[in-house]
């Protein structure tokens, strides 16, 4: 899946398979600027900034069980989010510092490092790595990934797969070749 947050004309949080096909809200009430997002994959929890509301909140991977972490001013100066653990970890783009924040209640607030233009921030840890598997878009004998000529997306689950083209090719009737 791939999840993303949208402040258009109607704010939401969304989440869609990696082709783009059952696209689904998942957050579309008390939201205005969702401005940054972290999954935590283990388990199954999406996080976001709302810089307008002032707020960082959460909810289940299909909208439920929503609560704010934490509110206020201090938060119209974050961006970038990630979780691991007990915390979540933004940047503060005021002081350019690295924040620590308890998950779970929002306390126990922490400068970590001071950071020059820092907009974004990743942590990568080894249990939230999935492991590999076999999937529709593996290498065919020819080396193209699912056997499409151009790209290849996972689409609803790892053993189906969608052929896409790059700009200015069209998807030939074999729903694999680009011409």
């Amino acid at each position: 899946k791939l999840f993303f947050t949208d402040y258009g004309n109607a704010a939401k949080v969304e989440r869609c398979d990696m082709d783009g096909m059952n696209r689904t809200w998942i957050v579309d009430s008390k939201i205005e600027q969702p401005t940054a997002l972290a999954l935590d994959l283990i388990n199954k929890y999406v996080y976001w900034l709302d810089i307008y509301l002032e707020s960082v909140e959460v909810v289940d991977y299909q909208g439920r069980r929503r609560q704010t972490i934490t509110k206020g001013r201090q938060i119209r100066h974050l961006c970038g989010l990630a979780v691991f653990e007990n915390y979540l970890y933004t940047i503060n783009s005021d002081t350019l510092s690295i924040l620590r924040i308890n998950r779970y209640n929002g306390t126990d607030v922490q400068a970590l490092a001071r950071l020059d233009n820092a907009k974004e921030i990743r942590v990568y840890q080894k249990r939230t790595q999935a492991a590999v598997r076999s999937h529709a878009c593996e290498a065919d004998p020819y080396g193209m990934p699912g056997g499409c000529s151009h790209l290849c997306l996972l689409s609803s689950s790892y053993k189906a797969r969608t052929c896409r083209c790059r700009t200015g090719f069209i998807l030939g009737s074999d729903g694999r070749s680009c011409k």
